[in-house]
């Protein structure tokens, strides 16, 4: 059973990438967000009993939460810049930067396999970045890039930080949600930006809470409850399973640099983490 739940989490994913930039078509990235995290914390909160933490985790959450604002906003942001497959990509060296984060933070050994394994994925990000032209360094949308990474930074940092909470995975991702929510919601709230968006994003941004917050996250925790290594294994085919959902749905031509790319993206990750 637990395959079943990686299979279907890691399907599930493949799809959000779509989600986001139709989505963003008919919302602003924060309202995007808004209804989004509206709608995963109604998927975590109501099934799971998540009882009043402590001050000192309530703490955390409080900053963890604006962690996850800050980055998925970021991503909106530069999904609603860059064409899907090149936001996507860029994101997905989030892994690499967790490598490298962690040398420092963590005492993580530097070894030749770990500065092979950046190299070959941050060349692949750059790749991406400039459409395989690496002659003229022609950056199509240098603020998009700089916000796709920027948002890789943010997760992976998140990810680093979240390893201290040694709450359920449900139960702390309810309250980080929960105070991301806060945030957004004072900042839309503050700004007018609170009006019925049309229901071509409401579907787009129910999606985006269901199946890359609440359900796929609920999926992937029973996931790798069961069977880690096999759950982890099967999330390198997120990024290129995304691909096809983004030129059959998006409707995009997906350029070789970025399947070049990503698969040094990938391979860099895999080349790192051993």
């Amino acid at each position: 059973m637990s395959k079943k739940h990686a299979v279907l989490a890691v399907l599930l994913w493949s799809t959000v990438a779509s989600a986001f930039k139709l989505s963003l078509r008919h919302l602003t990235p924060f309202q995007l967000l808004f209804y989004a995290l509206l709608t995963s914390l109604i998927v975590l909160g109501l099934p799971h009993s998540c009882e009043f933490s402590s001050r000192k985790e309530n703490l955390r959450s409080a900053y963890l939460g604006f962690l996850i604002v800050l980055y998925y906003l970021l991503l909106f942001s530069a999904y609603d810049r860059l064409p899907a497959q090149e936001a996507q990509a860029l994101n997905y060296t989030w892994p690499l930067i967790l490598v490298l984060l962690s040398i420092p933070l963590l005492g993580r050994r530097v070894r030749l396999r770990t500065i092979a394994g950046l190299s070959l994925g941050f060349f692949g990000a750059f790749i991406v970045a400039t459409k395989g032209d690496l002659t003229d360094l022609n950056f199509s949308d240098p603020i998009g890039v700089a916000l796709g990474l920027g948002s890789a930074v943010i997760w992976a940092t998140y990810w680093l930080l979240n390893l201290r909470d040694e709450r359920p995975p449900v139960e702390k991702t309810f309250w980080n949600f929960l105070f991301g929510f806060i945030y957004i919601l004072s900042v839309l709230a503050l700004s007018g930006g609170l009006a019925v968006p049309p229901i071509e994003g409401l579907i787009g941004a129910v999606y985006v809470g269901l199946f890359e917050m609440g359900v796929t996250f609920l999926l992937w925790y029973r996931a790798i409850e069961d069977d880690m290594t096999f759950a982890s294994n099967l999330a390198y085919l997120v990024p290129f399973l995304s691909l096809v959902f983004i030129s059959l749905i998006v409707g995009e031509n997906i350029a070789p640099a970025t399947v070049i790319g990503l698969t040094m993206i990938v391979g860099g990750i895999l080349l790192s983490s051993a």
